[in-house]
């Protein structure tokens, strides 16, 4: 793990350590910034900014910069009544993909303060493979059933379960390749 990449996974924690987490505005785009701020300040200088740049990843162009705002406009004014609402709104944030980086890491911890907010549950992130899970991501913006399915099978109500949420973090950074083994290098 690049000294980086271990330095936002200890604010991460942090995160959730301090309860920081509970100042954050849920389901808006201010929301999603406040945490990419939290998680990579001091590593990138665009830490809670939007990106200003294009950006594509494995051939799929994200939202294009001339439209992002008003993308993520319409993204905040989805409704947030029921799981597949939720799911579908995350879906929607994928799509535009607001930062330059860290944009998986971000949204997967804004997804659950929605579901925590709206329906008292929470994505248990450690029993989700990655396989799995990233190609219901690949997939989801033609068709969100497979991504639904996976996040529903692994929801929980024991939201404030400590062990659950850090075993989630470092799950969610393994989905982006990280692992504790490459803080030995």
């Amino acid at each position: 793990m690049k000294n980086s990449d271990k330095y936002s996974l200890e604010n991460a924690f942090r995160l959730f350590e301090t309860d920081n987490i509970s100042v954050f505005e849920v389901g808006n785009t201010k929301g999603l910034m406040q945490i990419h701020e939290y998680l990579f300040r001091g590593l990138y200088d665009f830490a809670g900014h939007i990106r200003t740049k294009n950006i594509s990843k494995g051939g799929f162009r994200f939202a294009n910069t001339l439209y992002l705002k008003e993308v993520l406009v319409k993204i905040e004014e989805m409704p947030e009544n029921n799981f597949e609402e939720i799911v579908a709104k995350y879906v929607e944030m994928n799509i535009a993909h607001p930062f330059m980086e860290g944009n998986g890491r971000t949204m997967r911890i804004w997804l659950d303060l929605i579901l925590k907010a709206k329906l008292k549950k929470m994505v248990d992130w450690q029993f989700i493979d990655k396989s799995l899970y990233l190609q219901a991501m690949e997939r989801s913006p033609i068709n969100d059933l497979e991504l639904k399915t996976l996040l529903h099978a692994n929801l929980t109500d024991d939201i404030n379960n400590r062990e659950v949420i850090f075993k989630g973090i470092e799950q969610s950074y393994y989905y982006e390749g990280y692992t504790k083994e490459d803080d030995i290098e």
